[in-house]
């Protein structure tokens, strides 16, 4: 009976391990006819065998206007803030969908809805 409470604890341990990324925070700026994004996330990150490996801006139907790669582990920098210029925002666009990923788990399922200012 002993192997198998060691065994529920172990994989307990790995799935709260395993969490999605946390978008914590968006901020936008309009600068001319392009947008800069700062986006605060948070993620239980090991090292690099498990840490956020970007973030994308999208319209609300799914095209990407943005992809923010990073390109390493955050294990002693949480929550942390990264940024993205240079985003063409289409006309007529009110919000835009952000999304995080990590290198094991790939794209959240929860989003972040950004109502443009």
């Amino acid at each position: 009976m002993k192997p198998l409470i060691a065994l529920i604890a172990t994989l307990s341990a790995s799935v709260s391990l395993a969490s999605d990324v946390e978008i914590v925070n968006v901020q936008a700026a309009q600068s001319g006819s392009t947008w800069r994004f700062d986006v605060t996330l948070r993620h239980a990150d090991t090292g690099w065998e498990h840490y956020t490996d970007g973030w994308e801006v999208l319209t609300t139907d799914g095209t990407s206007l943005g992809l923010r790669v990073l390109a390493h582990p955050h294990v002693n920098e949480q929550p942390f803030t990264r940024s993205l210029g240079g985003i063409m925002i289409p006309e007529g666009t009110t919000e835009v969908t952000i999304r995080a990923r990590d290198n094991v788990d790939g794209w959240t399922v929860e989003t972040y809805t950004f109502a443009l200012p």
